[in-house]
């Protein structure tokens, strides 16, 4: 499946365990000799009542991230469509907390858009960002779940951004690494790329969508509802003010279902 380009391989680990997930996640993504993909994400139940599905998703790299959002809208999409469930409010559990996703079902009983409120941003977390160290290019550290860097450019098709995501995932002020969000203002709408830690270059970030739709409405550069325009397509991010939470909403994808031998 896809979101807007970023694409995962989906297991129903209640009925497939993957004992090696980090393993498995290396092995299928890997492009020519796998499925090819970001990353694998597994769905399964919560031990307890706090959720309707839980998420766990690792990277191409076999590292374990706490948090997708076009992952989770993904799900929101396969499990209605799966007959998991037939609710078009669903409660996921991710290694960043309980995320709430609305579907948009068609008159052919289909998903046709998911939304995934991403809760409230933290904007500094020193956890993940060590204040002191060598120096960074001026950009505004936020957490969405998952740490994201955002440095806003006059020229997005100027920066190389393989080679600079690169280096700035592992900056020594990075201890747990960090995705890198390059962005320039479209009018009133954004045009991002991001270098997705673990995963490399992807055509589409939830999260970095909504970080920098954040830190460019904090400034007066957009509204707090605008479009973010990535490499794979176009998702719709809304910054709340009721709560301050930010909604991410856009199309989810099937490519395909077929079975694999690990």
């Amino acid at each position: 499946m896809h979101g807007a380009g970023n694409d995962y391989i989906y297991v129903d680990a209640t009925q497939y365990p993957i004992p090696h997930p980090g393993a498995a996640a290396i092995a299928l993504s890997r492009q020519h000799f796998g499925i090819g993909s970001d990353g694998l994400v597994l769905i399964s139940r919560p031990h307890d009542s706090v959720a309707d599905f839980k998420m766990r998703l690792f990277n191409a790299d076999g590292s374990e991230a706490m948090m997708c959002g076009n992952a989770s809208r993904c799900v929101g999409k396969l499990v209605y469509e799966t007959g998991m469930t037939r609710k078009r409010q669903l409660r996921l559990a991710t290694r960043s907390g309980v995320k709430l996703l609305s579907l948009m079902v068609d008159a052919h009983d289909k998903v046709a858009e998911v939304a995934v409120d991403l809760l409230k941003p933290i904007l500094h977390d020193d956890s993940q960002f060590l204040p002191s160290g060598e120096p960074l290019p001026h950009g505004q550290f936020v957490s969405m779940g998952n740490p994201l860097y955002v440095i806003f450019v006059d020229n997005l098709d100027a920066v190389d951004v393989a080679r600079e995501g690169a280096r700035l995932e592992r900056h020594s002020r990075f201890p747990q690494r960090c995705n890198i969000v390059f962005a320039q203002c479209n009018g009133g709408a954004l045009r991002v790329r991001v270098w997705e830690r673990g995963s490399g270059i992807t055509l589409a970030c939830g999260t970095g969508a909504c970080a920098a739709v954040l830190v460019a409405a904090q400034n007066g550069l957009v509204p707090r509802q605008c479009d973010v325009i990535m490499d794979g397509g176009t998702l719709s991010v809304q910054w709340r003010e009721s709560d301050d939470h930010l909604l991410l909403s856009g199309p989810a994808t099937i490519v395909f279902t077929g079975e694999v031998e690990l």
